[in-house]
């Protein structure tokens, strides 16, 4: 069926009398997306990438609101606890529906139970990076560095971060100890770095791959990513266990009706791809994947599944 007939069949659905919604069509007002960070990061990037390309497909404005806090989970608890009329949605992501659920002694949702997954937005890879001027020059190198010098400083944007769990997922797979140095944010690590401060950071490839001041020692992308063809993979050095990306993705409160959530997945999906979208995404080192509904839930639920294993044999745990 051509996806314009396609969207005007679930928009009928929508509007049946059989669906419980609060308004007979969707969406009757603006719509929220929480950004469970502050602005000016990656997650907000996206989401108003995304959110720009919604507003002009769906006929209401698509505003993406800020709710800091609690690694992610205090926006993420708000869209949880909204009412299921498709109106207010959350950029899940790594922090917030991945690594947060094993990390805090308490969590006020459950990642996958008490959401509608609809789609997976992006996905960036991240990077182990140390200062330009480092003789570290390679993997090979941080690694005997690493042997050699017990207590090598590896920095992270803070505790219980996914940058701070792939970390124990690189001790762990080279057999090596580091020490890690949590910081409030990537802005003061990356600094730090760039003035000898630290040894080595982990950090997303967009926020460090075009810079001059940084070396890129491996990334943790399946493939090497196009932009930046010399940087190898993880995989490829022989750490398979380090293909982790981090990802962002949109959810709504648990309970919303299925034609609401297929209709928006497939415009989430042809924004992704609109010519005002996609060089963008790849310009961050994202990797486009497109996803039902039903596959991003169970990505979601093997993603808690996977770092609760890392985090429990790291023994990383935040009040």
């Amino acid at each position: 069926m051509p996806r314009r007939r396609h969207l005007l069949a679930l928009a009928a659905g929508l509007a049946a009398p059989g669906i419980a919604l609060a308004q007979p069509a969707w969406p009757s007002r603006t719509v929220r997306i929480v950004v469970p960070f502050p602005p000016g990061g990656t997650t907000d990037f996206i989401a108003r990438l995304v959110a720009q390309r919604l507003s002009a497909t769906l006929g209401q404005s698509f505003v993406v609101e800020n709710r800091a806090g609690a690694g992610g989970t205090l926006g993420s608890d708000q869209v949880a606890k909204s009412a299921p009329d498709g109106h207010a949605f959350v950029v899940s992501n790594i922090a917030s529906h991945g690594v947060g659920p094993s990390v805090y002694r308490t969590m006020p949702y459950d990642a996958v139970r008490d959401f509608s997954h609809v789609a997976l937005v992006a996905e960036i890879p991240s990077v182990l990076v140390v200062q330009a001027a480092s003789p570290i020059r390679s993997l090979a190198d941080f690694v005997a560095a690493a042997k050699a010098r017990p207590g090598l400083t590896v920095g992270s944007p803070g505790n219980g971060t996914s940058s701070h769990a792939k970390q124990e997922l690189l001790k762990r797979s080279a057999g090596i100890e580091t020490t890690h140095v949590p910081y409030r944010g990537s802005g003061p690590m990356m600094n730090d770095l760039a003035a000898g401060a630290v040894d080595a950071i982990i950090t997303t490839l967009v926020e460090a791959g075009r810079n001059e001041r940084f070396r890129l020692l491996a990334v943790t992308a399946a493939e090497r990513v196009p932009g930046w063809p010399d940087v190898p993979t993880f995989r490829e050095l022989g750490h398979p266990e380090l293909v982790a990306s981090t990802w962002f993705g949109l959810s709504g409160p648990a309970g919303l009706p299925a034609p609401m959530v297929e209709r928006l997945n497939a415009e989430v999906l042809a924004a992704l791809a609109h010519p005002d979208v996609a060089p963008r995404l790849v310009e961050t080192g994202s990797t486009p994947r497109r996803m039902s509904a039903t596959a991003y839930t169970a990505f979601v639920a093997e993603e808690v599944r996977r770092w609760a294993a890392v985090v429990q044999a790291a023994g990383i745990r935040l009040d």
